[in-house]
């Protein structure tokens, strides 16, 4: 399984972030745009607090179906096998009739920049201040880009978008947004964050 090495950073503005993408050197790659994804999991990938999932995401250039495993909070706690599939809505078929119904549906906007070997998106999700993720190769090279980008590793947040939703609502309930059946725009505050 390839691990990903990984960080976010929360309640960024973004315009400044691409002023600084654009002084450093970093290129846009894709603009903001809506992407949705269905997370199925079964018992075995939540036995003895394993922490799995498969995602369905619909990327706006591409879909992908990935295995996704968090094995820690921490900068390469994340892992994954991922292809690419055709069509979302037929996979997503195929995933339901083969017993993997999803059991959330999320929307997100992302936008996404290449610094050299490292990737940073800027990232806006439902109910959730926005933040950036940096992902690279190395654990030096995602230091050096925050680094370069005015972030401070004290502020670094790990894991998944729910460690996001973790630290903007402290008393959340549950597991985060993995527990609601969905996450749209536009849809008013779940209770589960009051």
């Amino acid at each position: 399984m390839k691990t990903e090495i990984e960080v976010k950073f929360l309640n960024v503005d973004f315009d400044d972030v691409r002023a600084k993408l654009t002084e450093v050197g970093a290129t846009c790659e894709q603009p903001m745009r809506l992407m949705k994804r269905a997370l199925s999991e079964t018992p075995e990938m939540r036995r003895d607090g394993r922490d799995a999932f498969l995602r369905l995401r619909d990327q706006g250039d591409k879909v992908t179906l990935t295995f996704k495993e968090f094995t820690s909070l921490s900068l390469s706690g994340a892992r994954e096998h991922e292809v690419e599939v055709s069509n979302f809505d037929t996979m997503l078929q195929i995933m339901t009739e083969s017993g993997l119904a999803p059991i959330t549906f999320q929307e997100s906007k992302r936008e996404t920049w290449q610094m050299g070997d490292v990737e940073v998106v800027l990232d806006e999700w439902p109910w959730l201040n926005p933040y950036i993720e940096i992902e690279g190769e190395s654990e030096v090279a995602v230091r050096d880009t925050a680094t370069k980008l005015g972030f401070s590793w004290d502020d670094a947040v790990f894991g998944s978008v729910d460690e996001a939703y973790h630290v903007q609502y402290p008393h959340m309930k549950g597991r985060g947004v993995i527990d609601l059946k969905e996450v749209r725009f536009g849809d008013p505050l779940p209770d589960i964050f009051q």
